[in-house]
C-alpha cells in the first residue's frame, strides 16, 4: 500500500495567512428630527386691550385715593368700585389683596405728586407760584399718606420701601422748586433745604386726622408765604 504524501497541518497554516471576514459598515442610526413648528403661546393683549387695562387701573386707583380720604383705607370694596364706574370684580382683578391696593395707591400718589413739580414750574407764572401750589398738592398727599401708613403698620416690610421710594421720589422735586424760587429772588431762606422743608410741612399736617376744622392746607400757605423775600 502506498503511503500518501501528507503536508502538517502547521505548515499549511503558517503558508495562508488567516483573514478575518469583512463586515459591512451599518448605516448611521437617523437621527430624530425637531419638530420646526413653534410652541404655542399665549397671544399678547393688542395696544388698544393694553390701553384698555391702563386706564381702568389708573381709574381704580384715583377712585381708591378718594374714597380712603373720606372713609378710610378700610373702606369697602364695592365703594371704591361704584366711584370707579367698574364692579368689584375688576378691583380684585387688578388688586388681588387690599395691600396690593394700598400700596398700589401709595406709589400712584408719590408719582403723580411728584410728576406735578416740573410741570407747574414750566406753567405757573413765577418758581414762587409752583412752589406755593405744588405744596397744597404736597399736602392733600400727605393727607391720603397717613391713612395709609396706619393700614400698614401691621406690614412693616411694606414701609420700608415705601418711605424710601416717597424720599427718592419727592426731594429732588422739592429741591428743585426751593432752588428755582431761591434763583428767582422771590424767596429768601438761607440754609433751608428740601428735606427741612418737607419734614416741616408733614408736621404741620400731622393734626388733619384728629380735628375736621384743621386746615393743615391753610398753615402750609401761610409757612410758605413766611419764605417770601421782604
Amino acid at each position: 500500500m502506498a503511503k500518501r504524501n501528507t503536508v502538517p497541518l502547521k505548515t499549511i497554516r503558517n503558508a495562508v495567512p488567516y483573514r478575518k471576514a469583512r463586515q459591512r459598515p451599518r448605516p448611521p442610526t437617523p437621527r430624530p428630527q425637531r419638530s420646526t413648528v413653534p410652541a404655542p403661546t399665549q397671544p399678547p393683549l393688542d395696544p388698544p386691550r393694553r390701553k384698555d387695562a391702563r386706564r381702568n387701573q389708573q381709574t381704580l386707583l384715583d377712585a381708591a385715593a378718594a374714597v380712603f380720604v373720606t372713609s378710610g383705607v378700610d373702606a369697602p370694596v364695592r365703594e371704591i368700585a361704584a366711584r370707579a364706574g367698574v364692579g368689584t370684580g375688576t378691583v380684585y382683578r387688578h388688586f388681588p389683596t387690599r395691600a396690593d391696593l394700598v400700596v398700589a395707591v401709595y406709589r400712584h400718589q408719590v408719582d403723580t405728586c411728584a410728576e406735578a413739580g416740573p410741570a407747574l414750574l414750566a406753567d405757573a407764572p413765577s418758581p414762587y407760584a409752583a412752589l406755593a401750589e405744588w405744596t397744597g398738592l404736597f399736602v392733600d398727599f400727605l393727607v391720603t399718606k397717613h391713612g395709609l401708613a396706619g393700614a400698614m403698620q401691621s406690614d412693616s416690610a411694606c414701609l420700608g420701601p415705601l418711605h424710601t421710594y416717597f424720599l427718592d421720589r419727592l426731594l429732588p422735586v422739592c429741591a428743585g422748586l426751593l432752588d428755582a424760587a431761591t434763583v428767582s429772588g422771590e424767596i429768601h431762606a438761607p440754609g433751608l433745604d428740601a428735606y427741612q422743608l418737607l419734614r416741616g410741612i408733614g408736621n404741620l399736617c400731622a393734626g388733619a386726622d384728629a380735628d375736621p376744622r384743621y386746615d393743615a392746607r391753610r398753615l402750609v400757605a401761610l409757612l410758605i408765604e413766611g419764605l417770601r423775600r421782604p
